[in-house]
């Protein structure tokens, strides 16, 4: 009795913020309001699937992909540097990762879009070095880059929380075997890494997947991703039914996602099957 007394709050919190809203998309996803009041329809997630929709999702999904992997091949060196015995300032480079967390997410956008444009710090810089300036912002180059900075912590901290709890026994193990490093890194640390890695995939693609700040300032708005579609429905259109169809087909996708990741892991032990 105790414990069902202090589980309410939380099972209140859920049924407030988690369930309700779900059900209200799940509502007005498969509902059409005319003459006759609310009516149940296919139409909204028959328009998701349109070309021009289609799309759309297409752009985002690759936009995604793109910097979920250069997340994982920019944060897995620096995971690792930073989980190693050796490396002393650890704790000063963690801290420089999770530092600009503590800032909106918005006004950190908006510093990109102050470097990046013509007459920006960059273009400053590579004038003062004799080097051509670049002009990427408004293109999918700027919104990568803009992804890759928000969400590369979210990548750094699960791979080096599991590196650094790996036991230096296996590995004095594997080198008494006569492991030299690129195989103990293949055939050690990389397997047990796994889930560390997994997390940190599904941590990064989610969200830039339903991004729609970053797009928005980043992409000067002629690069229209499924989250600022959504967005557009909810606080432009007015058109909640077919704005609630995308949400679930997104929903759907990244459940998916997350499935497709977690098959390659042991439930049980916390490692991988591959």
């Amino acid at each position: 009795m105790t414990r069902s007394r202090a589980m309410l709050p939380y099972v209140v919190w859920m049924a407030i913020f988690i369930v309700a809203p779900l059900f209200l998309v799940v509502y007005y996803a498969f509902t059409h309001t005319g003459f006759n009041g609310a009516e149940f329809t296919l139409a909204n997630f028959q328009r998701v699937f349109q070309p021009i929709y289609l799309r759309v999702l297409w752009r985002s999904v690759n936009l995604a992909v793109a910097s979920t992997a250069i997340c994982l091949i920019v944060g897995y060196p620096v995971a690792l540097i930073m989980a190693g015995n050796a490396f002393s300032r650890k704790n000063t480079i963690l801290m420089l990762f999770v530092i600009p967390m503590w800032m909106n997410f918005l006004l950190r956008t908006y510093a990109w879009l102050t470097l990046l444009e013509r007459n920006g710090a960059l273009n400053q810089l590579l004038m003062a070095a004799g080097l051509p300036t670049i002009n990427i912002l408004y293109t999918d180059y700027a919104v990568v880059l803009g992804m890759v900075y928000n969400f590369l912590p979210f990548m750094i901290l699960p791979i080096y929380s599991v590196l650094s709890k790996i036991d230096q026994g296996v590995l004095e193990a594997a080198s008494d075997l006569g492991a030299n490093k690129l195989v103990s890194f293949w055939r050690v640390i990389l397997p047990l890494s796994l889930p560390g890695v997994v997390s940190g995939i599904t941590m990064v693609f989610m969200p830039a997947l339903t991004t729609f700040v970053i797009s928005r300032l980043l992409g000067g708005g002629q690069y229209t991703l499924v989250g600022n579609l959504i967005e557009q429905q909810f606080l432009v259109v007015g058109d909640w039914g077919f704005g609630s169809a995308i949400s679930m087909v997104m929903i759907v996708l990244i459940l998916i996602s997350m499935a497709v990741m977690s098959f390659f892991e042991d439930p049980e032990e916390g490692t991988t099957l591959w």
